[in-house]
C-alpha cells in the first residue's frame, strides 16, 4: 500500500489546533498506518517544505510576509489543501489587529508606546519580525483551499472524521453542526 504524503503546518496561529489533532490520541497509530508525514511543527523537525505532497493540513492565517511566501510553496507542492480552525477559515483571532487598517499602528503600540525598555523597530538591523501584511488574511484569500474544518480549535472528534475519509481516496461529507460550527 502507498502511503499518502502527509503534512502540516503553522503560519498566524496559537497551536492549538495542532494541539487539537495530537488529542486524537490512539487514532494517531491507526493513520500512522496510511500516512508518512514529511512536514509538520509538531512532529517532524524538517527545515524546506517539500514536494509531492498529498495532503497538508494549514494551522492559522497569513499574516506577515513570510507566510505569504511558505503558503504559495506549499500550495504548489501539495495536492488538497485543509484549512485547520478558525484563524486559517476567517482569519478569527489573528485578523484582530485588521480594524486598525494596516500593521503600523500595532507595531507603534506595541514596540514603543508599551516597550519598558529600548523601543525600537522590529524591522530594524536585526529583523525581529518578518515584515507583517497590513491585513491578515484567513488561508482561502491568498491560495486555492481544498477542505474547510472551523472550530477553535476543532474538536479532536471532527479533525478525525475529516480526515480519515481521505485515506480512502474519498472526500469528508462537511454538514452539520458536528462537523462545521465555528468557534
Amino acid at each position: 500500500m502507498k502511503k499518502i504524503r502527509f503534512a502540516t503546518i503553522w503560519v498566524a496561529g496559537c497551536a492549538g489546533c495542532h494541539m487539537s489533532f495530537l488529542d486524537t490520541d490512539e487514532w494517531l497509530f491507526d493513520l500512522a498506518q496510511y500516512v508518512d508525514v514529511v512536514y509538520s511543527p509538531a512532529l517532524v523537525d524538517r527545515k524546506e517544505y517539500p514536494e509531492n505532497v498529498d495532503v497538508c493540513v494549514v494551522e492559522g492565517a497569513i499574516g506577515n510576509e513570510e507566510h505569504l511566501e511558505f503558503i504559495h510553496q506549499v500550495r504548489k507542492n501539495t495536492k488538497l489543501l485543509i484549512s485547520l480552525g478558525d484563524c486559517a477559515v476567517t482569519s478569527n483571532v489573528s485578523g484582530l489587529r485588521n480594524k486598525y487598517g494596516s500593521a503600523e499602528p500595532v507595531l507603534k503600540r506595541t514596540y514603543w508606546e508599551l516597550a519598558d525598555l529600548n523601543p525600537q523597530s522590529p524591522y530594524d538591523d536585526e529583523g525581529i519580525l518578518p515584515k507583517l501584511l497590513d491585513r491578515v488574511m484567513p488561508v482561502h484569500e491568498v491560495v486555492p483551499v481544498d477542505l474547510f474544518i472551523p472550530g477553535c480549535p476543532p474538536e479532536a472528534e471532527r479533525i478525525k472524521a475529516a480526515i480519515e475519509p481521505l485515506l480512502n481516496n474519498k472526500l469528508p461529507v462537511m454538514e452539520g453542526r458536528e462537523m462545521i460550527k465555528f468557534g
